[in-house]
């Protein structure tokens, strides 16, 4: 079931997290918290591996219309998994989000 591996993603949160910007990390470790959570489902959890797998893909497979913005695929992807999946996530997996990025790039 798995679409995405851990290190994978961690590897591309923290070493693009400025790159991507507060708002793609926040949507993508809610989504990443929420499949860790045992509470969430089988089919949430595919949904959201198959968001994040394609999160941590290394190329873009519909190319940034502007030349160096990126992510912009990414976000589309991530939203629409986060709005499909909405009632499994918990106001844990948000504030935890939340928390990493405040960690790295201050508060909002």
């Amino acid at each position: 079931m798995q679409g995405f591996r851990e290190k994978s993603f961690w590897n591309k949160v923290q070493s693009q997290a400025a790159h991507a910007g507060k708002r793609v990390i926040e949507v993508a470790l809610t989504l990443y918290y929420t499949w860790k959570d045992p509470d969430t489902p089988r089919r949430p959890k595919a949904i959201i591996s198959g968001a994040l797998g394609y999160f941590v893909l290394p190329i873009d497979l519909v190319p940034d219309p502007l030349p160096g913005v990126g992510y912009g695929d990414d976000i589309v992807v991530l939203l629409k998994a986060l709005a499909v999946i909405a009632a499994h996530i918990k106001p844990i997996h948000r504030e935890r989000a939340r928390l990493w990025v405040e960690e790295r790039f201050g508060h909002s």
